[in-house]
């Protein structure tokens, strides 16, 4: 018989965020609010089981109250509460609950028999709420349906999550497709490609006399997609550049941005301490004689705006896992949120998207759990808010590492076997790098669901101590992270010109079910993917039993030059390396930039100083940032010099973090960690926004003592869709 807990702590600040923003729903009639965590037992393990249970790991006897009955229908329902209405909220089948899987580990180091748990969430309402009030708080303010599940009343606990998809793989008949229908296939499959890249692949297969399988379609997918490949900056690009009055002024013929511009501004200052750009999980510099400094920034944007906590939480996930990817211990984290106006009137967001204090709060906690539970500070940042933020929220995710220099192997070797560390598969995973790529919609929570994850930073935790002692040990001959798309990511980049063979049915699941390209396709946060010598596998696996990470075989480099999937012994994808990484097509853009024209008017002058010196110190952009500040842990590992606040209230911005990484005392250096951002400045020159950006970023970082002579700039791209002329052209002038 399933037993349902129930533990009341005092949830005083997350109440008053329901009641606040029940008002801004304009639900007036929720009078109070009382919040209990559920937890479901799907067997009964005996009275004194559960109560060591709840004593020991679900309530804290000075806030918390727990109690229990047999039942998972057995609680207080609305009738039984007065004036109360009742709205439970569970994760959806498929979902990862960490909670869940900790709560059984739990169970077995108590001694307890182990069971199936689930958990959920409990809100009692009292107040005059009609059905229809409940139903808008749920869908509104308690639930995010992307990710949960809510029920008016008791939720039923779903145990044993199980899938119906056949393991079955399916050709798709690519090969006599006209030009709308690879289009329409493209759109309807979600892979982000674009006509020209569906003919690429179409006249592949005609010449190999065959149709795709899904693996191989989903597979070059994943690997020519925008997160993937870069394929904007990448493109040849026509460039006209026009006056204000729209005469075109400059022509230019751009090969790949990244090539004509990024790269080759690094290239022609290339300094020594320079160790790796453009070519790996992480950029490397040098930080002193014996170690390097890695650091990483991504976006997680899409993920954020459709599942704030969730997108923001596998947004560090992510950037710490690069680190991990380049054989670097994280040790700081910073990120730049960028969210629509929080006032903004709740009937006018548009349809699909999240309200900007929604997903303001969901991202700030999404980033404190993460960094919080793995020990790393978050030692730097910045918010901004604007209008232009409303459907789609800009989060900037970054980690700093440090690693032995030298230490990072990336080659890997025939016969080398194929191995996978950390989180198992599932499908709330999938289409992570086409989703990335593609343009968010009214729909998008209902069509890509599945991309979005939820974080589990303890597993990671796990990984990352793994990770290191096995590097150490040189156990490894090279690594990268399941990135966005899953194994086909990593084991095809790091197979790339050797060629591997695998065997799906060797990667451990997080529940049956899961198609072959699932399996293949889908990103789990917290693994690694490892080259590993045969005669080295028994004492990585010794090493992954002490941190208790999961450790399994998929297969092993060939040397063929072939990407061999199989399942079962049976071949579902064969692609040589060299059209899976060479044959994507270049895109040919227009890009189009009119200089704004001047204005001759100045503006006016305000008539009372004093209340415009006020009105412009509480703009939410200039405003105290402390309330975001205070919810991070910027102490943790002990290596913080200068922290996020200064000044004698210790309540001021401080221009940058100063940190000194533990195990370097034995000399004076540090190194500093800076941003720089100003996105309105690009309504007028593009250009002028990212010269402005470079230099707050520099002046920030040599105002708490840099050397402006080795100081290393990571820039992050943002924008718009570039199809478009004009937003390509923006772009180019940035």
């Amino acid at each position: 018989m399933t037993i349902r807990i129930t533990v009341y702590g005092r949830h005083t600040a997350t109440c008053q965020s329901v009641l606040s923003n029940a008002r801004a729903l304009d639900i007036q009639g929720l009078r109070s609010c009382r919040i209990a965590k559920l937890y479901f037992l799907a067997e009964n393990p005996g009275t004194e089981s559960i109560s060591r249970l709840c004593a020991f790991l679900l309530a804290d006897p000075v806030t918390e109250e727990a109690s229990w009955v047999a039942g998972a229908d057995d609680a207080p329902s609305a009738h039984e509460l007065k004036n109360t209405a009742v709205v439970e909220v569970a994760l959806r089948p498929g979902v990862t609950d960490v909670t869940a899987r900790e709560l059984v580990r739990g169970m077995a180091e108590l001694g307890m028999p182990t069971c199936e748990v689930a958990t959920a969430t409990r809100y009692e309402l009292s107040g005059a709420l009609s059905n229809a009030d409940l139903r808008r708080l749920a869908q509104k303010l308690l639930c995010n349906e992307t990710v949960e599940h809510f029920s008016l009343g008791p939720i039923h606990p779903q145990f044993g999550q199980s899938a119906t998809a056949s393991h079955l793989v399916e050709r798709v008949p690519i090969r006599e497709l006209a030009a709308d229908a690879l289009t329409t296939l493209s759109r309807t499959r979600l892979l982000s490609l674009d006509l020209a890249e569906m003919r690429a692949i179409q006249d592949f297969y005609i010449e190999m006399q065959r149709d795709p399988t899904d693996v191989e379609l989903e597979t070059l997918a994943q690997t020519w997609s925008e997160h993937c490949v870069h394929k904007t900056f990448r493109a040849r690009i026509n460039f006209v550049q026009q006056d204000a009055h729209g005469n075109a002024v400059e022509h230019s013929d751009i090969d790949g941005l990244l090539k004509t511009y990024i790269r080759a501004a690094t290239n022609a200052v290339y300094p020594a301490w320079l160790h790796s750009a453009f070519v790996d999980n992480a950029g490397i510099i040098a930080f002193d004689d014996q170690y390097d400094l890695a650091f990483k920034v991504e976006t997680h944007n899409h993920p954020s705006a459709l599942e704030p906590f969730g997108g923001a939480n596998t947004g560090i996930g992510g950037v710490v896992r690069d680190i991990i990817g380049v054989s670097a211990r994280p040790i700081g984290c910073t990120d730049v949120l960028c969210f629509g106006p929080q006032d903004f009137p709740h009937d006018q967001v548009p349809e699909g998207v999240l309200h900007p204090q929604r997903i303001a709060h969901g991202v700030v906690a999404g980033i404190g759990d993460y960094g919080n539970k793995l020990g790393l500070p978050t030692v730097n940042g910045a918010v901004i808010y604007d209008a232009g933020y409303l459907g789609n929220p800009l989060v900037f995710c970054g980690c700093v590492g440090l690693l032995p220099r030298g230490s990072h192997p990336t080659e890997p070797q025939v016969d080398d076997l194929v191995v996978a560390v950390g989180g198992r598969t599932g499908r709330d995973g999938l289409h992570g790098a086409t989703f990335s790529s593609a343009e968010l919609t009214h729909d998008t929570a209902e069509t890509t669901g599945s991309a979005v994850q939820i974080g589990d930073p303890i597993t990671e935790k796990g990984v990352l101590e793994l990770i290191e002692a096995a590097r150490d040990e040189q156990l490894y001959t090279a690594i990268t992270d399941c990135g966005a798309g899953g194994f086909s990511s990593a084991v095809g980049e790091m197979g790339s010109t050797l060629g591997v063979d695998i065997e799906l049915t060797n990667a451990p699941l997080k529940y049956p079910g899961l198609t072959p390209w699932e399996i293949w396709l889908s990103e789990a946060q917290e693994r690694m993917v490892l080259a590993v010598p045969r005669a080295k596998l028994p004492r990585l696996q010794e090493l992954a039993e002490l941190w208790e990470v999961e450790v399994s075989v998929l297969g092993h480099f060939t040397g063929q030059g072939e990407l061999c999937v199989r399942y079962n012994g049976d071949v579902v994808a064969d692609l040589p390396m060299h059209f899976l990484h060479d044959g994507i097509p270049q895109r040919h853009l227009d890009a189009v930039w009119q200089a704004p024209a001047a204005s001759e008017s100045a503006p006016p002058t305000p008539a009372d100083l004093n209340a415009t010196l006020l009105a412009l110190l509480a703009h939410p952009n200039v405003a105290s940032k402390e309330e975001i500040i205070r919810q991070y842990d910027h102490e943790v590992r002990g290596g913080t010099l200068v922290r996020p606040l200064t000044g004698p209230q210790m309540d001021g911005p401080a221009d940058a973090a100063l940190l000194k990484p533990l195990g370097t005392w034995q000399h004076d250096k540090a190194f500093t960690l800076s941003v720089g951002i100003n996105p309105l400045l690009g309504l007028c020159d593009p250009y002028a926004m990212a010269v402005s950006a470079v230099d707050e970023a520099f002046r920030n970082a040599v105002a708490v003592g840099a050397d402006p002579t080795q100081i290393a700039i990571l820039d992050n791209f943002c924008w718009g869709n570039p199809t478009l002329p004009d937003r390509l052209g923006a772009l180019v002038r940035t």
